[in-house]
Parts: structure tokens; sequence; C-alpha cells
């Protein structure tokens, strides 16, 4: 079968990775999910995710990575990409293009920076250097929300931020659906993953990222901001940048031809 889909996990020294595999062509992609991996992982989820690229599968095989189990508290980003290092070692992937999105692709900028030999190239989508003023706004409301155990609120909350009015107009018929669908037994993840990203700033070492990037953002980015893709571009050398007009956070999801960019480059 083309789409060859696969769960898999993937011992660490510390716990285990959990991941899964999609595709059978030569070229190999790593995809690093954002915030939304402390509540749901990819464990069993490879004919569900293999869907959006089935159009690639032939060129390329990817893979997508959860953070590990168990996530310990203060866990940092950087500590994530060493970890993540360790995941690709195991599996013997020793060259790979690495997309992360959000949070993941703080976890590729790093990396990118300290295992640069690990990295062919690299695509950030809708991320950012460091907890700008944009993260702060919002990071530690959903942070509350998860103390809470407001599984709604949050769920609300990160949607309106992240979609388009567009988008919105159909996904608010579903918001009385939200606070009995997907809430996590704990939220321990997800407060880890969200203490990380405000706690990250890779600002300095960007100039070291060496290999080929590309950039991609909203321009009514709520989340992160639609500068965090712009100061990427700025500092990051052989990188390319396209921001969508119109779209926010979620453009990796509603941009039609978000994939095709993505593959396009790394072909």
């Amino acid at each position: 079968m083309l789409w060859n889909a696969k769960n898999g996990r993937v011992p660490l020294r510390e716990g285990v990775m959990h991941y899964v595999s999609f595709g059978s062509g030569e070229k190999k992609l790593v995809i690093l999910p954002g915030l939304s991996d402390g509540l749901a992982t990819v464990e069993g989820k490879a004919l569900v995710l293999a869907g959006p690229y089935a159009s690639f599968l032939r060129d390329f095989t990817v893979y997508m990575f959860s953070r590990k189990e168990p996530l310990p508290k203060g866990h940092s980003i950087r500590r994530m990409a060493e970890d993540q290092a360790e995941a690709l070692a195991a599996l013997g992937l020793k060259r790979v293009n690495v997309l992360g999105v959000s949070e993941g692709g703080m976890i590729a900028q790093c990396l990118a920076m300290d295992r640069p030999e690990l990295v062919e190239k690299l695509v950030l989508a809708v991320t950012a250097p460091r907890a700008n003023d944009t993260v702060k706004s919002c990071v530690p409301d959903w942070i509350d929300m998860a103390r809470r155990g407001d599984h709604k609120a949050l769920m609300i909350d990160t949607a309106e931020k992240s979609y388009s009015p567009e988008r919105l107009k159909k996904y608010r018929k579903l918001y009385p659906l939200l606070g009995r669908v997907g809430k996590p037994k704990s939220y321990d993840r997800f407060l880890v993953n969200a203490n990380a990203i405000l706690a990250f700033d890779a600002a300095d070492g960007l100039s070291r990222i060496a290999c080929p990037t590309l950039i991609l953002g909203g321009e009514r980015d709520r989340i992160v901001g639609p500068e965090a893709a712009r100061e990427l571009a700025a500092a990051i050398p052989n990188s390319q940048l396209h921001v969508y007009p119109g779209l926010g956070h979620a453009a990796y999801e509603e941009a039609k031809d978000f994939n095709r960019r993505v593959f396009d480059f790394i072909r």
C-alpha cells in the first residue's frame, strides 16, 4: 500500500517516544507538532494522520513524533530537541528534512542549531524564536484553564486565536460539544509543554542555522504574532519567507497550498 502507515515507539535513555510514519519515498520528512501534542499524542493514529499527505507519499516517507513519555516537569524546549535527536538516531535517521509547527518549530530551531548534521532542510511554520509579548498574552491563560480543568474554555480560546473569521463561522457551531470531547485524563503534559514555551528564547542562536530554511507565517496570527516569522527570516541565513494574508496561526491547516509549499521546498 502506498500509504504504508505505521505506528511505532522509540525507547530512549529516559522514557519512550511515540511516532507514526507513512509513505514509501526516499526523502524523509520529520514533522514536530505544536502544543496540542500535550493534550493528545500521535500514538495509534498513523492512518488518520496520513490523509493530508497522500499525494506526496510516493516520493516521501513522513514521520510525525510526539514528545517523550513521561515528560518531566521543567523539561525545556532544548531538552525536547535533545530527545528528538536521540529518537532519530535510534531509528537510523541520519539526515532528514524537518517541519516544525508552532511549539514544534521551536524544537526544530534548537535541533538545527545544536545538531546541524541531522537537518538537511528546515521548515518553520507559525512559530517564534522566543516567547514574545503575543505568546505571553495567551499561553498563561491556557495554563490557567488547564489547571482549572476547563477543557471547553481552553479549546474555544485556542480556536478563536487560531482560525480565520471564515473558518470560525463553521467551528463555532461545534463549541457546545467541546467540553465533552477530547478532554485528557491529566493536563500534566500540556502544562510542561506550555511552560517550556514561556521559557523559550533561541533568538541569539538563529545565525547558527546553516541549512536552507523556509519560514511560513500568518498575517493574522494571534498566538505568536505575524512579526515572529519576519524576525526568524531576518536572523536565519539562507532562509526564505512566506506570510499568508488573511490567515492566522492555523495557516498550516487552512492554506490550501501549505503542504505543496513544504514538499516543493524539500524536493
